[in-house]
């Protein structure tokens, strides 16, 4: 399978390793990435017996890029999830994700447990906890650019500006920079991309709940993007099994660390056989 569809919105896909294996892991990715995140996590996972799914999300495949805003809130981005795994004829899932696709993870697991097996969130705290930093913590200014996106047209420009560099001095690969870079410069991409952030209004209208899913959150200590006040409140609303991981690491954990995340997914998903 190398698409799938809902409400008309086309999806790319990429669908690999065992399909008799020990089970299927979800892996959804951030701004401004793509599947191609996890490129060098996959292999592990499929050595070790796991089916992958890892779509382009909504915003970044080129068939899937609606234009309302409310388009791109987390209950959306939830259920276009559910419907990959649907399409995939997968019942349950390991639900990995990172950045906006770890915001989805958290949304997809408090509101639709029965499709999770475990839930593995790089980077991304728990939506509570990070409302809860902006009020307590230096978050509000490290999260500046969140309301800037919210303006019409102008982001675009600066979104799409020297990209490629502002990506390498965060600490991304050049090869990933490069490439993330290239593909904002497609028509509608930039506006798909920045339409995670001006959705999120409709999303915080509605409270994420607590995990009960079997949970793990990974968290670089040097994340210029997510402080450590919303990491470690995010053990606050896990309800079921938790572990915390911090890592020698910034944000861009499945391109700079996809050895030692592809470790605690791994022990994740030997964790709850």
């Amino acid at each position: 399978m190398d698409t799938f569809e809902r409400d008309g919105l086309r999806f790319d896909v990429r669908d690999s390793g065992p399909r008799d294996g020990t089970g299927t892991v979800l892996l959804l990715h951030g701004f401004p990435q793509d599947g191609t995140a996890f490129d060098d996590v996959v292999p592990a996972l499929h050595e070790a017996g796991l089916r992958t799914l890892v779509p382009d999300q909504r915003g970044y495949s080129p068939g899937a890029r609606p234009s309302a805003r409310s388009a791109y809130a987390m209950a959306e981005t939830a259920l276009d999830a559910v419907a990959l795994l649907d399409a995939a004829g997968v019942r349950r899932a390991h639900v990995v994700g990172h950045d906006w696709g770890g915001a989805t993870a958290w949304v997809l697991a408090a509101r639709h447990a029965e499709r999770l097996t475990s839930l593995t969130a790089l980077s991304t705290p728990h939506p509570a906890a990070m409302a809860w930093a902006f009020t307590h913590s230096s978050q509000v200014a490290r999260s500046w650019y969140m309301a800037f996106f919210q303006l019409p047209r102008l982001p675009e420009r600066y979104a799409v500006r020297d990209l490629r560099r502002r990506l390498v001095d965060g600490g991304l690969p050049v090869d990933h920079a490069t490439r993330y870079a290239e593909r904002m410069q497609e028509p509608g991409a930039a506006t798909g991309a920045l339409n995670w952030y001006r959705g999120m209004p409709t999303s915080f209208r509605t409270p994420t709940p607590a995990v009960a899913v079997p949970t793990t959150y990974v968290w670089g200590r040097d994340d210029f993007a997510l402080g450590r006040a919303a990491a470690e409140r995010t053990r606050r609303h896990v309800v079921g099994p938790y572990r915390f991981v911090e890592l020698d690491a910034g944000h861009w954990l499945p391109e700079t660390c996809p050895e030692q995340v592809a470790t605690v997914v791994l022990d994740q998903v030997r964790a709850v056989a």
